[in-house]
C-alpha cells in the first residue's frame, strides 16, 4: 500500500498514537530534566541525590507497570486513552505544587508510569493490534509525536523558564494535556477490535503459538534480550537527565545544548519512517541486533566532542537508534511472541525499559558525585551497547528458525 494512501486511509487510528506519544513527552526524561537545575535548587539536592530520587520514583512505576499493563488485554484503547491522559495531566499539577522531598518521589512515580509507561504502551499496544500487514508503518508514524516534543518542548520550555517560574510552567504542560483531550474522544469512538481477540488467531508467534507472558520468561531469548531493552532507556534517559551538568563541563551553554535537540529527532524520524517499511518486508529478526548499535558509536564520539557543532554529528547517530528502537522492538513482540497476550508480554518489556531509566540517572549520577564526569563514562556506555548487541545477535538467530512461515494479511 503506497504510503500516502496508507496515511490518508487509516489518519483516524493512526492519530490516536499520535496524541498519546505526544502527551507522554510530559513524563519523559527529555521534559522533566529541564527543570532539573530548579528542582535541585529548590530542594538542595546534588546530582547524586537528584538521580537516586528520580530513580526510586521511576523504579516504582516500573513495577506497577508490570501489573498493570496487562489492563491493555482487556480494556479498549477509548477507556484507557483518556484516563491515562487525565492522570498525567493530575501529575503536571502535583509537580506544580510538590513542597518537599518524599512527594517528589511520589510526583516523579505519577509523572514516569502515566507519562513514559501507560502512555506510550497504550498506544504501541494498539497499533500492533490494530495493524498487522502494515504494523511497521503504524508503528512509524505513532511515534511521531514523541519525536515532536523531543525536538520542540525543551527548547520551548527552557527559553521560557526565563520568564516564567518552573511551577507555573509545569501548570502549563497540565493545561496541555487538558487542551488534547477532546481531541481524542471522537477518535476513539472509531476503534477497531483488537486483533488480539478477533477470534482468528493470525499473528501467533515462535511455535505458531501466541505467548503467555509466563511462558516468555521461561525461554532464553528473553533473558538475552533484556540488556539491549535497557541500554537506550538507560543511558538516552542519563544524557537528557544530566543534560545540565553536561552542558557545564562540555562549557556551553543549556540553551546551546538543547539546541542540538532537533537534530536528534530528525534522525529519529528519519529511521521511523524507513525502518518501518523495512520491518514490513524482512521482519524484526535481522534489525533486533543492529538497532541499538548508532546509539553505542554516539556515545562513544560524543566523549571527545570538543564543539557543539561536532556533538550534533554524534546525537544524531543517537537519534537514528531512538527511531529504530520505538519500531522494531513493538514489532518484534508481535512476531515473535504473538498478539493474544500482547499487552502483558509489551507491559513486562515495558517496565524493564523504564526500570531502565530509573538507573541509568541514579548511576551516572553517584559516579558524577565521585569525580567521574558524563563524558568520561561514555566510552563504557559505548562498550556496554556493543555487548548488548551481540547477545541479541546470538539469541535471535537461534529463535528465528521457530517463527511461522505465514503471510499476515491487513484486517480493517
Amino acid at each position: 500500500m503506497p504510503f500516502i494512501r496508507f496515511l490518508r486511509e487509516n489518519a483516524p487510528f493512526l492519530a490516536v498514537g499520535v496524541l498519546l506519544t505526544f502527551c507522554s513527552s510530559f513524563g519523559q526524561t527529555f521534559f522533566i530534566s529541564v527543570f532539573a537545575g530548579d528542582i535541585r535548587a529548590e530542594f538542595d539536592l546534588s546530582n547524586g541525590d537528584w538521580g537516586f530520587l528520580y530513580s526510586v520514583g521511576t523504579t516504582a512505576s516500573a513495577a506497577v507497570m508490570i501489573w498493570t499493563g496487562i489492563l491493555t488485554d482487556t480494556f479498549r484503547v477509548r477507556i484507557l486513552g483518556p484516563a491515562v491522559l487525565a492522570l498525567l495531566a493530575l501529575a503536571c499539577v502535583l509537580m506544580a505544587t510538590v513542597s518537599s522531598w518524599w512527594a517528589l518521589v511520589f510526583t516523579i512515580f505519577a509523572l514516569r508510569f502515566c507519562g513514559q509507561g501507560m502512555a506510550t504502551l497504550v498506544a504501541t499496544v494498539a497499533m500492533a493490534r490494530w495493524f498487522v500487514a502494515t504494523r511497521g508503518k503504524a508503528l512509524s508514524v505513532s511515534r511521531i509525536g514523541i519525536s515532536l516534543g523531543e525536538a520542540f518542548l525543551p527548547m520551548i520550555f527552557v527559553a521560557a523558564l526565563g520568564v516564567l517560574d518552573w511551577r507555573m510552567l509545569w501548570l502549563v504542560a497540565g493545561g496541555i494535556v487538558i487542551a488534547l483531550l477532546p481531541l481524542l474522544w471522537p477518535l476513539l469512538r472509531l476503534e477497531r477490535t483488537p486483533q488480539s481477540i478477533a477470534k482468528d488467531d493470525q499473528a501467533a508467534g515462535m511455535d505458531g503459538v501466541h505467548w503467555t507472558r509466563g511462558k516468555m520468561l521461561g525461554h532464553p531469548l528473553y533473558w538475552m534480550i533484556a540488556p539491549m531493552l535497557m541500554a537506550p532507556a538507560a543511558f538516552s534517559t542519563a544524557f537528557f537527565f544530566h543534560q545540565v551538568h553536561l552542558a557545564e563541563v562540555k562549557g556551553w551553554s543549556h540553551l546551546g545544548l538543547v539546541s542540538t535537540f532537533p537534530i536528534f529527532t530528525i534522525a529519529g524520524v528519519v529511521m521511523l519512517f524507513v525502518s518501518g517499511p523495512i520491518i514490513d518486508r524482512v521482519g524484526t529478526a535481522r534489525l533486533m541486533p543492529l538497532t541499538i548499535l548508532p546509539m553505542g558509536l554516539g556515545f562513544a564520539g560524543f566523549a571527545f566532542a570538543p564543539s557543539l557543532a561536532t556533538a550534533t554529528i554524534f546525537i544524531a547517530l543517537m537519534g537514528l537508534t531512538q527511531g529504530l528502537n520505538s519500531t522494531v522492538p513493538p514489532a518484534f513482540w508481535a512476531e515473535f511472541y504473538g498478539t493474544r497476550h500482547l499487552g502483558g508480554i509489551k507491559a513486562l518489556a515495558a517496565a524493564v525499559m523504564v526500570f531502565g531509566t530509573a538507573i541509568g540517572p541514579a548511576v551516572t549520577g553517584a559516579l558524577i558525585d565521585l569525580g567521574v564526569a558524563f563524558p568520561q563514562q561514555m566510552i563504557w556506555i559505548a562498550l556496554y551497547f556493543l555487548a548488548a548487541a551481540g547477545l541479541v545477535a546470538v539469541g535471535v538467530a537461534k529463535a528465528a528458525p521457530s517463527l511461522p512461515s505465514q503471510v499476515d494479511v491487513e484486517r480493517p
